[in-house]
């Protein structure tokens, strides 16, 4: 009997967690308004922006390496390899990281103090229905060599 490749099994796709909650922020000022006075400021616009540049500087290194490496970025398909050089050296999970990163950019740039309170939801998600099971997935597939690189890099940052 086949029995079908292991993989992470995270459903949906991770950005889809962080756009979800974006959505549900901005929801959420409609019916429950909090000033936006900071947000008409140029800190908070020039805060955004610079934020969006780190959250890309950290994010593309990550997406090049796995598109070098031809691993997938598909959290339903069996990895290929385990990513430690680059970025990867620096954080765990660089994607997620910029991810959130760019989160908080777009936070300044929209104006929504929601947006801000939401960011430990964000982390709690992803943490739990992302990372916790990658994190498991990998320590099955690549066994030591994954425990290994756990001890000396962390989680996030």
């Amino acid at each position: 009997m086949k029995t079908k490749p292991d993989h992470p099994g995270v459903y949906p796709p991770p950005p889809l967690f962080y756009v979800l909650i974006f959505f549900i922020s901005i929801f959420i000022q409609k019916q429950f308004p909090l000033s936006i006075l900071f947000f008409n400021t140029k800190i908070a616009f020039i805060s955004g922006r610079i934020l969006i540049l780190l959250g890309i500087t950290i994010l593309l290194p990550a997406l090049v390496t796995f598109f070098r490496t031809k691993n997938t970025l598909i959290t339903i398909k069996p990895a290929n390899s385990l990513q430690t050089s680059g970025i990867y050296s620096f954080s765990r999970n660089p994607m997620y990281l910029g991810l959130l990163v760019l989160y908080i950019g777009m936070a300044f740039l929209k104006g929504n103090f929601w947006t801000f309170i939401f960011i430990p939801l964000v982390i709690l998600v992803i943490n739990h229905l992302v990372i916790m099971k990658e994190e498991s997935y990998l320590s099955r597939t690549f066994e030591k060599d994954y425990l290994e690189y756990r001890q000396h890099v962390r989680r996030w940052i």
